[in-house]
Parts: structure tokens; sequence; C-alpha cells
């Protein structure tokens, strides 16, 4: 059951704490009920009450003295992936159990000095290796959505999968999430909710625990495209700490939502019409390139021809860097140790134990692809076809200026259902992952329901350094599609 506080909008929260007719202890304490009563979602690791508390005393005191930063008193969920200060950091992992780290990632200390209020670190697949968020260490998070007339538990998606379970239940007025392959976007469409992921180097990945460092990017969720945008808008920006942060202005995102879209040329690449894409995906196609005609846009086919070489290039490039990035957990420094023989059998034993099913696989292929005899077959080919997919893209773009797709191909299917063929697990990504292999900023919009009642979304693709374009097209989405659908149970 929601209140009327946890129905709001972040920018409708904004409104009523600058106008005083709520105060940020209020507004936190709504929510941190509601965290209370939806503990069966299991979309918390960690829940920080009396952190929480004390920061919205400290926005309260703030606002009263008239020093109020752009996200004050607002109540936010972070994703386990983000380090946090003195606060328990797991990635979802065994291997991590008892980290607090002794720092703040450079994400959450800018939503922190924005004002905003931890509520709490979401649960995700283990070191975000997932898409349904069936692999965490601390078990699955259930979707808020279930299918009329059924109580089965569905997936929420992954990896970010509790934070968007957590925007979706109205347990937060937003969340961070990261995208490596999809992450963000594949979730949003699962829950009905906004997913953001920016062009890769827009926000700072310091103190973010890494899966694939190359693909890995911060972004923002919530239930609204303005506030993603307002979310953006704080979190993005140049990082001294992190060496693929870009050294650019931060735009004004939220100005860019309502923004007329006369003349804009979207393009529709026909190699996203996939073998066996169900009808209702095509339809909820058909119908967003409809809305944006209606906005003034004009439709153009466009050719991406590399699009069937996205998962499996991406599928060696992200193992290989998870490889590598994980090989730093031994049980030496931090985290999980079990105690061996020797040296070397305490790796192995930590790392056995510390590790789970779909982390180990993704690594031993990893290392398979980097070793000596693989490496220019496998890891330095996929090198090559990212940068055809990225160039695809490229000359995509001289035709249009953002690009419609959905976001993924089904909508959320029951737990456990694709567990035992991690390649349909994997197909999960066909229409995300040349996103991240490319670098692009790419969002997901809640645009309708499947025929089973579930949420389905649309993806708008972007230029690089180009979100304001994006978040324009997905708020003429968002303003035809009028998704206003809740959660079965919520909606009283």
């Amino acid at each position: 059951m929601t209140s009327e506080l946890t129905r709001l909008t972040l920018s409708g929260a904004l409104e009523r704490l600058s106008r005083r007719e709520l105060s940020a202890v209020e507004l936190t304490a709504a929510h941190l009920d509601a965290m209370a009563a939806a503990r069966e979602l299991n979309a918390f690791i960690t829940e920080t009450p009396d952190c929480a508390l004390a920061m919205a005393e400290a926005s309260d005191a703030r606002r009263a003295r008239g020093e109020v930063g752009p996200l004050d008193g607002i109540p936010l969920a972070v994703k386990d992936l983000f380090c946090t200060s003195d606060v328990l950091t797991t990635a979802g992992s065994r291997i991590l159990d008892g980290f607090r780290p002794p720092y703040e990632s450079t994400v959450t200390a800018r939503l922190w000095q924005a004002g905003a209020v931890c509520l709490g670190k979401t649960n995700l697949d283990e070191f975000a290796m997932g898409s349904s968020n069936m692999t965490s260490a601390f078990g699955p998070v259930r979707n808020p959505w279930t299918r009329p007339g059924e109580n089965e538990a569905l997936v929420p998606g992954g990896s970010s999968g509790g934070s968007a379970a957590a925007v979706a239940a109205r347990l937060c007025l937003g969340a961070t999430g990261t995208d490596t392959g999809g992450s963000i976007r594949q979730p949003a469409a699962f829950t009905g909710t906004v997913g953001l992921k920016p062009t890769y180097g827009r926000c700072s990945r310091w103190g973010i625990v890494a899966f694939a460092s190359s693909l890995d990017q911060a972004g923002p969720m919530a239930r609204t495209v303005r506030d993603c945008a307002l979310l953006l808008e704080v979190i993005a920006g140049y990082d001294p700490k992190d060496s693929t942060s870009a050294d650019l202005p931060v735009p004004r995102f939220s100005a860019a939502v309502g923004r007329s879209l006369a003349g804009l040329r979207i393009g529709v690449p026909r190699e996203y019409r996939v073998d066996g894409m169900p009808d209702e995906i095509e339809r909820l196609w058909q119908a967003g390139a409809a809305w944006l005609r209606d906005a003034g846009c004009e439709l153009v086919e466009i050719s991406l021809p590399h699009t069937r070489y996205a998962l499996p290039t991406y599928y060696i490039i992200a193992p290989a860097e998870a490889s590598s990035n994980l090989a730093r957990y031994d049980g030496m420094r931090y985290g999980l140790r079990v105690q061996g023989d020797s040296l070397t059998d305490t790796y192995m034993a930590t790392r056995g134990e510390g590790f789970g099913a779909e982390v180990k696989r993704r690594v031993l292929i990893g290392t398979y692809v980097l070793s000596a005899g693989y490496y220019d077959a496998y890891y330095l080919k996929a090198q090559r076809v990212r940068r055809r997919i990225a160039d695809d893209f490229t000359q995509g773009f001289e035709h249009c200026d953002a690009i419609l797709t959905p976001t993924a191909p089904s909508a959320a299917f029951r737990a456990g259902e694709k567990m035992d063929d991690p390649v349909a697990m994997y197909l999960n990504d066909v229409f995300t992952v040349p996103v991240n292999l490319a670098g692009l900023p790419a969002i997901s919009v809640p645009a309708g329901l499947s025929d089973d009642g579930l949420p389905l979304g649309l993806q708008v693709i972007g230029r690089p350094w180009d979100e304001e374009t994006v978040f324009a097209v997905a708020a003429a989405l968002e303003s035809a599609a009028a998704f206003d659908h809740l959660p079965y149970g919520l909606e009283a």
C-alpha cells in the first residue's frame, strides 16, 4: 500500500518541499514505512533508516536557513555497486562480506552534496552480471508487477533490478543504477519506470565496483523523464579521479523536457526486427513511431548492419574485462577469506565460495578468450567488430537525430524461467548491448502494457553527449503514451 507522499514524483516532491507543504523528515519516514511493508520484494540488501532520518533532519535545517540544494530532502536508493562510506557494500556477492568502504563514490557523493537522502543499498545481480536479478548472493528480487489474476513472481530485470523494483513499488523517488549491457534500461522496461544510460564518460565511475570498465556507466532511474533529467544534472560531470570521465560542461538536461520536436529525424533500424520478436513488441514500436510523427518528427529507416554481431562481441569483451577486474578478489585485503593450507589454496577456496555460478562462468570465459592461444582469434576480433558497430551508429546519425527501438524483446518473465539456459538469458539484452559497445546515451520509457498486462518500454538512442535530444524525444513518447499504470496491489 502506498501513501500520498510515496506517490509523488521526484519533481513533485521538490515543489511541495519548496512550498513548505511537507518536511524532508515526513517524506523520508513515509518511504521508510513503505520499505518496511514491502520487504518481500527483497529490493534492498541494506536499509539505512537512521542515516536517512538524520540526513532528512539536516535537509530541513538547511531549508530553514535558505540553503537549499537541487535535490534537498529527496529520498533515494543506491544500487549496491556504488561504494558508500562506512555503509556495507557487497556488489551482490558473498566475496565482499563485511566490506564497508572508507570512501564514497563520486556519483553518490554528488547526490549527498545536493541534499539527497540515502534510504539504503539496493539488490542486484552479483557483480552486475545478469538480466534477471536472480544471481544475487542475497536472493532474487521480485518485480512488484504480476500478471493480472496471478501471484507468480516475475523478475524485475537486471542487473539494476533492485533499484527498478524500489522505484516501481514507490519505495523511493529515484535510484542509481549502472548499465554495462542494458542493466538500467531493461529493468526499467520490465517495471514500468524510466532509466537512462548516459554517454560513456558522462558520469564518473570512481567508487563503482567494476564489472567491464570500457562498458560500465552509472545512470539515473526514476518514474518520469523529467526526474531522470534532474538526477543526471547532479551526478554528471568531470571527475579527475576517473581517467575516462569527460571534461565537458553539464547542460541543464531538464530544460530539454517538453522541447519541440518539429523537424527532428528519427531513425528506425531495420536490423532490430529480429526473428521471433513478439507481435506486441512490433505494435508498440509502430505506435511509438506514430506518436513521434504526430509530434512533428520525420521517421527514416536506417541500417545498422553489424547489429547481429553485437551480442557475441559483448559476451567476449565483457567477460574478458571481468576476468581482469575480479582478479583483485583474493581474500587478502577485504571481504570474505576462506583459509586454505597455502596461499594458493586460500585464493581458490575464497573465490570458490565467494563467487556465484554466473560470475564463475564469465570469469572462465574471459580468461579463456584472453589466453595466449585465443587472444587474437577472439578478443582482438571482437574489438574490431566493436569498432564496426560504433561506425554503424556514426553513419546512421548522418541521416537522423535520434533512434527509436524497443527496449527488450519481451515483458518480464517468471522468476527462474531462463536460469538453466544462459544464452536465452543473454538474448534479453539484444536491443540494449549495441549502445554500450558504441558508448552512446539511451533511455527506456514505459509505453504500454503487454497482452499479459505487463509493462513494455521503448528505447531512444542519441548521439554521443546529446542526452538533451534523448530527453526531449523521450518526454514526447512519455506524454503520448500516458503510462499511468501502477503495479497490481498498489492501485488502492
